[in-house]
């Protein structure tokens, strides 16, 4: 930790926060995880296979709006008749390998069947009022079955083997669309989604920014740990605030020009020699910079017209070997107040 004189900021250790992996408000984040480890797999390694118990045994309040069955080794979907005034339904870490008998709960606003066994999105048809539904860390290979749910305004498919983006084009009132740990190679048929505010897609199999003209309300979007080397696409996005690519290949910061609204860029861990083509966001607070290859102070005049700027990191590029860089940063940027993992109190 760097030492200072009494009249100067003093520094303070903590830890730095994934939040760009994570991407969203504190009720919807769902995080990306880097590396794509497989469900089955995971599965086999947390122990013998459970036995799933008879819904028989579990007791179901027919007056409950929000049904939470979390870990109760549930293995089918069956008995909830009685669930009739149920806006909300949980049915998170069971051993449920098929969606079905769920046609009587119309009511149904919110349906969760993350960790689970489920290999095909199928019978929601009847759920014409279901606003999220979180499929996540299943074992999906495809998105289908979801034409009829108009009304739904979250998505969360995270963690599956989805290979292709396709089928959502009825879905015209979603605003956030979760697609993280999956093997999309091409990002396509969005056109139709136009109300979208947060697109997640990290850790996939993506080399190009494409297809994205029409998510002119897009204000989060994130492409990290995929295989991206090029900055373009994103002209179109004039309300973007929060861009997340990191760990990608990278290797110039451009086509920046229209996001003027950006209040957090992350592009760290690419293949970046310069900070370059950005002193017009003026609205940035958070600038993530490390694990590049940034070597000239100079460079940093590009931040200096962001006078909210809060947050920068540098780590783990050449800049980092002088021994005054904590204290040249401060100088060049006054208004951070974090430096990597470090706040700066005064």
């Amino acid at each position: 930790m760097a030492t200072l004189s009494s009249s100067e900021p003093q520094e303070m250790e903590v830890d730095r926060r994934g939040e760009s992996e994570e991407s969203g408000d504190d009720e919807t984040k769902r995080k990306s995880l880097n590396g794509e480890v497989e469900l089955d797999a995971q599965r086999a390694s947390t122990g013998p296979e459970e036995s799933p118990v008879d819904m028989d045994t579990i007791t179901l309040d027919p007056n409950e709006e929000d049904v939470d069955l979390v870990h109760c080794r549930i293995g089918k979907i069956e008995g909830l008749e009685v669930l009739q005034k149920a806006k909300t339904l949980s049915l998170r870490q069971n051993l449920i390998k098929k969606i079905e008998n769920l046609e009587s709960l119309s009511s149904l606003r919110e349906l969760d069947l993350y960790d689970n066994q489920i290999r095909k999105l199928e019978n929601l048809q009847a759920l014409v009022d279901l606003e999220q539904l979180d499929v996540s860390f299943n074992l999906l290979r495809k998105i289908e079955g979801l034409e009829r749910l108009t009304k739904l305004k979250k998505l969360f498919l995270l963690h599956n083997k989805i290979s292709g983006i396709a089928n959502l084009e009825n879905l015209t009132g979603l605003q956030m669309l979760e697609l993280g740990s999956n093997r999309i190679r091409i990002i396509e048929n969005l056109d139709t989604l136009s109300s979208l505010d947060s697109l997640f897609l990290g850790t996939n199999k993506i080399t190009q920014l494409q297809n994205l003209d029409s998510l002119h309300n897009l204000t989060v979007l994130s492409i990290q740990s995929n295989r991206i080397t090029k900055l373009e696409g994103l002209q179109n996005m004039v309300n973007l605030r929060e861009l997340y690519l990191s760990h990608n290949g990278i290797e110039v910061i451009e086509g920046l020009e229209n996001n003027k609204k950006l209040t957090t860029l992350d592009i760290a861990a690419n293949r970046i020699k310069r900070i370059e083509n950005i002193s017009h966001l003026t609205e940035l607070q958070e600038f993530w910079m490390n694990d590049n290859q940034i070597e000239n102070w100079s460079d940093l005049d590009e931040l200096k017209n962001a006078k909210r700027l809060e947050t920068v990191y540098l780590e783990r590029n050449p800049l980092q070997k002088d021994p005054q860089y904590r204290r040249k940063i401060m100088l060049a940027l006054p208004s951070v107040r974090q430096i990597d993992a470090t706040f700066i109190r005064f």
